[in-house]
């Protein structure tokens, strides 16, 4: 589906508070109400809108200390590693990646002990050959 300018301004505005009224968003977009109810019904229809969500406050996010792991993987184990990886709550993301490493798992705990224990957790994970991991110090920017 091509988005117009018009779908991506929607979207930004909806990035920045998933629960603005349709009102607003039709007001901030210069639209009137019922094409602004529209469009996103249209992108919801189309999965360009999967669904709505939380955000965290900036003050919880910062409290939480999250790092990259870059993980090495045994031949044909990405389906398991994957799946145990998945079932670890802390974990927010998980990418293949190319280079050195096969996947890079995003991980928000607590306290740097509760990391600590979930870096070893992910360890001992069968298939998991080697890990390195990068505690974020600070986000720059989050788009």
């Amino acid at each position: 589906m091509d988005l117009t300018e018009k779908d991506r301004a929607l979207l930004a505005l909806l990035a920045e508070d998933a629960r603005m009224p349709v009102a607003t968003l039709a007001r901030r977009l210069s639209l009137s109400r019922t094409t602004a109810q529209a469009r996103l019904e249209r992108l919801e229809r189309s999965g360009i809108i999967a669904g709505y969500g939380v955000r965290l406050s900036d003050a919880y996010e910062s409290s939480l200390v999250r790092a990259h792991i870059l993980i090495t993987i045994a031949p044909k184990s990405l389906a398991a590693v994957t799946a145990s990886i998945g079932r670890v709550q802390a974990v927010t993301a998980l990418h293949s990646v190319s280079g050195a490493f096969d996947l890079i798992a995003l991980i928000a705990a607590p306290s740097i002990g509760e990391l600590d224990r979930l870096l070893d957790e992910i360890g001992a994970i069968e298939g998991v050959e080697r890990t390195q991991s990068s505690i974020i110090l600070s986000t720059r920017f989050s788009r």
